[in-house]
């Protein structure tokens, strides 16, 4: 098996801490909701999402534009990887496989790695494809005028 095959079914079968990258990389399903714009109460650490997206993301794949260099370019741009998934699933999507496996979940109908289908994220009204607002359009004080409820 090379780095960038993909065991059958390995999120059923293969401990997270154990998925090659190509595995680790497929759990994503394109939702795009990891990429927006999040507002966390330091006191309470409740966090509110808004519909802002990162200026790397691609507004209508849901796809990061500069994958490779993405914390160069945003360097606040969380990486998701087993040493940071315990401290930030907490404002990950209650939907993403990265939560849902961390939870001993199983991953959704619609996730591409069940359905075969990479848009089945989009056609299933999961993703946020079409329904963003790009970074650079919203001024840093208006922030929470874009707060959106049932993202997470």
């Amino acid at each position: 098996m090379t780095s960038h095959e993909l065991r059958p079914r390995f999120w059923e079968t293969v401990e997270m801490a154990d998925m090659t990258q190509a595995e680790w990389e497929a759990l994503c399903d394109g939702c795009g909701k990891c990429c927006l714009l999040k507002l966390e109460d330091e006191e309470t650490a409740e966090v509110e999402y808004t519909n802002i997206a990162c200026k790397l993301l691609d507004l209508g794949t849901c796809r990061c534009t500069d994958y490779p260099n993405r914390k160069a370019k945003v360097p606040d741009c969380v990486i998701i990887d087993m040493a940071e998934l315990d401290r930030i699933s907490y404002w990950m999507p209650r939907t993403c496989a990265y939560r849902l496996l961390a939870e001993g979940r199983k991953l959704k109908s619609w996730h591409p790695l069940i359905s075969g289908d990479r848009n089945s994220v989009h056609r299933a009204g999961i993703s946020l494809a079409g329904r963003m607002v790009p970074e650079d359009h919203v001024h840093e004080d208006d922030l929470e005028d874009y707060v959106v409820e049932g993202l997470e």
